[in-house]
């Protein structure tokens, strides 16, 4: 048997270690390729509906808000709610067209939830300027003559809701005792860039951070989807939110560690009612996406670095690769090694584009997807030496803090 072992190649070596990774990421990752998350069933109305406003940052978003604004002014919520959008140093007119928006929309209902948009000027250093919208939204939520609101929702200017979005995020939270209930938004899918990496930019999300374990009580594993977030006025104030993570630039993974941290109950999941409706139609523009933040991820670290560029390699190139070699060299174990991996692979993703609704034949595309996210990652560092890095909007924030810095 020895012997055998030793006669064995380092191809057919890299195909097994390819297909022990598959196998515990199957079985040992949280079931992280499941799509059944979504809001907690069983929840009810409450009795008396608890006052929510919306905060909606936009800087540079009139492109966009007359397909997503719409959706938040429109929700069917029993309770008193209002939406404050604020004007992050737009200069396309984004303040001025919100508020013919919500004109329009209450000429022609009658109804609609009230806007107020607020324009808190450039961030203070130390502030990105997302998060310095929302601590002017959530200080003007908070300065309202009738008393600071029970829920806050965070929730991006690219993201549509349905009429019952709030309503059902609310009852979650009552019901379940949530502080923080956020969803990950269907990304839009329409190009054919968009269906080879929208898909699984989720998929890697979910297997980073497996929405099972952060669901659990206690768990260490700790995140959010910053399109959509309720979260409990309480919570935040306790949390020191956003003032403790002004600088985050993977703002959403750091809110959740800081409401975790503080005591609070959070809940992740897929959203059914929410999407959104920005366009990425070129691979520059879903380039630019992943690149802005995936250094940060990586703490600005070279040796983590290193370390995602030979993990992406070993689990998701070199089945493939495996494969192919074996079959051309005719070594056996490496053939069948790599064509395990890969079928492993492959069934993970399904669910996946089961639930963004694209055709099953892109899951054996998933390696090509990976050497893309893989080359992003490295563009990401690589931008980042040269003082470009997490540029966004016309910001640039050269050395922010990740959300592993905030612990």
């Amino acid at each position: 048997m020895w012997g055998r072992l030793r006669r064995m190649s380092v191809l057919a070596w890299i195909a097994l270690a390819s297909c022990a990774a598959w196998a515990w990421l199957l079985l040992g990752q949280g079931l992280f390729w499941r799509t059944d998350q979504r809001l907690p069933r069983g929840s009810v109305a409450p009795d008396v509906w608890p006052s929510v406003v919306v905060v909606v940052p936009a800087r540079d978003e009139a492109g966009i808000l007359p397909v997503s604004l719409p959706s938040l002014l429109g929700q069917d919520y029993p309770g008193r709610a209002e939406v404050v959008l604020v004007d992050d140093g737009s200069e396309d007119g984004t303040g001025e067209l919100a508020r013919e928006l919500a004109a329009r929309h209450s000429e022609r209902y009658g109804r609609g939830l009230p806007l107020t948009v607020v324009s808190p000027g450039p961030p203070e250093p130390g502030w990105t300027g997302k998060l310095w919208a929302v601590r002017h939204g959530i200080g003007l939520a908070h300065a309202r003559g009738e008393g600071a609101p029970e829920f806050l929702l965070l929730t991006d200017a690219d993201i549509a809701h349905a009429p019952d979005s709030l309503r059902r995020l609310v009852a979650a939270a009552g019901s379940h005792g949530l502080d923080l209930v956020s969803q990950m938004a269907r990304l839009r899918v329409a190009g054919a860039w968009e269906r080879l990496i929208v898909p699984a930019f989720v998929y890697f999300f979910c297997q980073l951070y497996p929405f099972r374990w952060i669901n659990r009580a206690g768990a260490r594993t700790t995140a959010a989807a910053g399109g959509c977030v309720l979260l409990r006025t309480e919570a935040a104030r306790r949390a020191g939110v956003p003032d403790v993570i002004r600088d985050a630039v993977i703002d959403d993974v750091a809110l959740a560690r800081a409401v975790r941290r503080s005591g609070g109950r959070i809940w992740l999941g897929l959203a059914e009612h929410v999407d959104s409706v920005r366009p990425y139609p070129r691979l520059a523009d879903l380039w630019r996406m992943v690149a802005r933040s995936a250094y940060a991820q990586l703490r600005h670290s070279g040796t983590l670095l290193a370390g995602t560029v030979a993990g992406l390699a070993l689990v998701y190139l070199a089945p493939p690769l495996c494969l192919a070699a074996g079959v051309a060299d005719g070594d056996a174990v490496a053939g069948w090694a790599g064509g395990v991996a890969w079928a492993v692979m492959t069934g993970t993703y399904l669910p996946m584009l089961r639930h963004y609704r694209q055709p099953l034949w892109l899951a054996p595309l998933l390696p090509v997807t990976a050497l893309l996210y893989l080359l992003m990652t490295v563009d990401s560092a690589v931008q980042h030496h040269q003082g470009r890095g997490a540029a966004w909007k016309g910001r640039t924030y050269p050395r922010p803090r990740t959300a592993s810095d905030q612990r």
